[in-house]
């Protein structure tokens, strides 16, 4: 994607993520744990999962360097409403692994906080007496999976409980699977086998030879298709794995769709047009969706700049 001479393409790109942004934070208390929710160790894991999403993003947009001083501000008190408030400094962490001490949820939420400086010495005590039991390399989980968790034992300076070139080499992307055969959950596999692979965008490097050719050459027909069918939450993700390639093409056109589909509030719909109904609701179908054009405009308006 050459930069336009007005710079009218990485602003295209920063645009959609300064928008989520804003409605990431005008929307965070609807990221907020009920009484209800701490009733049951599922609905908790089910509530943390947009939590550790949304310190990623956070976590991108500062280690990209793309955020103004306005996004930086809010992208912190995000952080920190994140860790203090909806975390109770790590407390809702250390009493999941405490319930459910085999459980690999706490240790991959922990991980993006401890990057950002952020320390919990019970958690990570309780999470090394498990890592040393044969069950926990032996659990059965889907291979990109298993690549989440070896990339948090990574971020916190950790040693690997398993082989990570061996988990690659067992996910779909790694098998080099017939490109026709990409399905819905196939897709936000792979995306997110690269995510991992790359530590989220950090290092494309990471990626093998073989897999990136294989990503550049059938990557763009995925995208293409997806934004066809107008399901902007996995074009998305997909658009997140070309800012994750060695040689990103930053397709301008698939951007110019994509940034077409956000609504006027900053919210991304998962598919076609903005649900209505209960303001929960909505929060609850488009809030993925959003932190993936956070996290995408990111990557991509980091790139497009690193290739002025």
């Amino acid at each position: 994607m050459p930069r336009d001479r007005d710079g009218r393409v990485p602003a295209l790109l920063h645009g959609v993520g300064d928008r989520a942004l804003s409605w990431l934070d005008d929307h965070r208390e609807h990221f907020r744990l009920t009484p209800e929710d701490f009733r049951s160790n599922g609905a908790v894991v089910e509530r943390l999962k947009p939590i550790g999403e949304l310190a990623l993003n956070m976590h991108v947009l500062f280690r990209e360097g793309v955020a103004g001083s306005r996004q930086k501000a809010r992208a912190g008190q995000l952080l920190d409403f994140a860790w203090r408030e909806l975390l109770d400094g790590g407390n809702v962490l250390a009493r999941l692994q405490h319930d459910e001490p085999l459980s690999p949820v706490p240790l991959e939420v922990y991980a993006t906080f401890h990057e950002l400086g952020h320390r919990h010495p019970g958690l990570e005590a309780a999470v090394e007496v498990c890592r040393r039991t044969a069950t926990w390399n032996a659990l059965e989980m889907m291979p990109n999976r298993r690549l989440g968790v070896l990339n948090a034992e990574r971020k916190l300076g950790l040693a690997p409980s398993s082989d990570f070139g061996e988990a690659v080499a067992r996910t779909w992307l790694g098998q080099l699977a017939e490109p026709w055969t990409v399905q819905l959950h196939i897709a936000y596999d792979l995306t997110h086998t690269v995510f991992h692979l790359t530590n989220w965008g950090e290092a494309p490097e990471r990626i093998p030879p073989d897999i990136a050719d294989y990503l550049a050459r059938y990557l763009p027909a995925w995208t293409e298709d997806w934004a066809d069918l107008e399901h902007w939450d996995l074009m998305g993700e997909l658009l997140v794995v070309d800012a994750c390639l060695p040689r990103p093409t930053l397709d301008a056109e698939l951007w110019e769709r994509y940034a077409a589909a956000q609504s006027d509030s900053g919210a991304m719909p998962i598919q076609r047009g903005m649900p209505q109904g209960d303001p929960a609701r909505v929060f609850d179908l488009v809030h993925h969706p959003t932190l993936v054009a956070a996290f995408a405009s990111a990557m991509a308006t980091s790139r497009a700049l690193s290739a002025v």
